[in-house]
């Protein structure tokens, strides 16, 4: 049989740098340049540490991982002060965002929101003395994740704050989250002056007891349920919750109504959530804490189940290492400012709201929320390629978070550690810009990728197990 191979026209394949691409295209030649790298950078060390962790019991404790996080069921069941109802909580505890962290180490915007709830508690007299006694050692300083709980921002938690108080009806665990106080001049953005203290005694005595009295009526409110509707309807339920909060206050105006509450309150407490678009956020985070939590010391798992930031430092847990921390410096967000602000005034990034991309949702689901652009910076093809990106990441797709824009595909979840490292694409999280100096607030919105360190580090200590 004749071999033709030599009197056709050749084309010829290169993996590897460009430029020899480029110099063999140069002479005329039919080339097809294929991107290639190695994985985990080349990295001999992270390389062996994949191999030891590519096993059938690492795949199958993922396997677990997603269908304890994709099965879970986040009920609201109850709003309460938090001393009530967080095991542990005392007047001299507030909880923070992120991982551990001492006062001296804090950045500006945590560090004004502690004076500020030092104040609100009564525990102080003004932010002089408020800051003395946060020096003083006489305050128990604690990561919201420690307490079963999830803060946005600065996260924090004192005993007489109100929580969502979340159930996880398929797990039984529970997990909190403060209302939320609105946009803006706010104390989850280091602001602490009189009004917004005020506002938070408002939430304290009218808010959230006349939203406990409908809760209680209504027996629970799926949580799930209304994400899963506000995906569809234009929100990735992180930086854009505006359908999410709108279906929230259909869903409760109805049992506030059937409360003995009078209408002047009923009306206060309606205007305060239609007119703060993201209310939904603190409950969203408080279900996805619920959702994570179902993961927490699995065997061999190598699932994240809690990504942090405090404004100083990112920090990651991962199912199979428990309650560990793998820390790094904060990023610093590229987005969209105020007028009259720019990067030069932002902090680095800080909050517990990545709970959202680690359940699944937030930058996760961007491709479902193309107008969060307008908030974040980019463009609807960004938001696109972020949820598709995500994909190469993650074990599966949610059955219960679908996307309309990808043919109702489910929402990539549970980051596995082995892809982030083999592939070098880490976690993309949409957040808040908080001002670096206490008391002034919220600047702008943006976006970054996670630090990829943390990640590796992560996973040599898991393959040393």
């Amino acid at each position: 049989m004749e071999n033709k191979l030599f009197g056709q026209k050749l084309k010829i394949v290169n993996l590897g740098l460009k430029s020899f691409a480029d110099s063999v295209k140069s002479l005329g030649a039919d080339v097809v340049q294929v991107d290639f790298s190695p994985p985990a950078g080349g990295n001999q060390e992270l390389i062996k540490a994949l191999s030891k962790l590519n096993t059938e019991d690492v795949d199958r404790a993922n396997k677990i991982a997603f269908e304890k996080m994709t099965n879970a069921q986040p009920v609201l069941v109850d709003i309460a002060p938090a001393k009530d109802v967080i095991k542990g909580m005392t007047k001299e505890t507030i909880l923070h965002a992120g991982p551990p962290i001492s006062w001296n180490k804090m950045c500006g915007p945590v560090r004004g929101a502690i004076i500020g709830a030092l104040i609100y508690e009564g525990l102080a007299k003004d932010e002089l003395e408020a800051e003395g006694i946060a020096a003083s050692g006489k305050i128990k300083f604690a990561p919201c994740h420690h307490y079963g709980a999830v803060g946005p921002m600065a996260g924090i938690i004192s005993a007489s704050m109100y929580v969502f108080v979340v159930k996880n009806e398929t797990g039984g665990n529970l997990a909190y989250s403060t209302l939320n106080e609105g946009l803006g001049k706010v104390l989850r953005f280091g602001a602490n002056s009189s009004d917004v203290i005020a506002r938070l005694k408002w939430m304290e005595t009218v808010l959230a007891p006349a939203l406990s009295k409908a809760v209680k009526i209504a027996g629970g409110i799926n949580i799930k349920s209304l994400t899963a509707q506000a995906l569809m309807m234009g929100d990735e339920c992180h930086n854009r919750n505006v359908a999410a909060t709108g279906l929230f206050l259909k869903e409760i105006f109805p049992y506030l109504l059937k409360t003995d509450l009078d209408k002047n309150t009923i009306s206060e407490v309606i205007k305060f959530i239609s007119g703060n678009p993201h209310f939904f956020l603190n409950l969203s985070m408080a279900a996805c804490k619920a959702t994570c939590d179902t993961i927490n010391g699995l065997k061999n798992s190598t699932v994240v189940s809690a990504i942090a930031r405090n404004g100083t430092e990112l920090g990651i847990r991962v199912a199979g290492l428990g309650e560990k921390w793998f820390t790094v410096p904060a990023g610093n967000p590229k987005g969209l400012y105020f007028a009259g602000f720019s990067e030069k005034d932002a902090n680095p990034d800080l909050g517990d709201s990545t709970i959202s991309e680690t359940a699944g949702i937030g930058a996760n689901a961007m491709a479902a929320a193309p107008a969060i652009v307008k908030f974040v910076g980019g463009s609807p093809s960004d938001a696109l390629n972020a949820t598709r990106k995500m994909y190469k990441i993650t074990v599966g797709r949610h059955t219960g978070y679908q996307i309309p824009q990808l043919d109702f595909v489910g929402t990539p979840v549970c980051f596995d550690i082995r892809k982030i490292v083999e592939t070098q694409i880490t976690p993309i999280i949409n957040t808040g810009i908080a001002h670096k100096k206490p008391g002034i607030g919220q600047v702008g919105a943006g976006i970054l990728d996670a630090p990829l360190k943390c990640f590796e580090d992560a996973l040599l200590e898991m393959s040393k197990n």
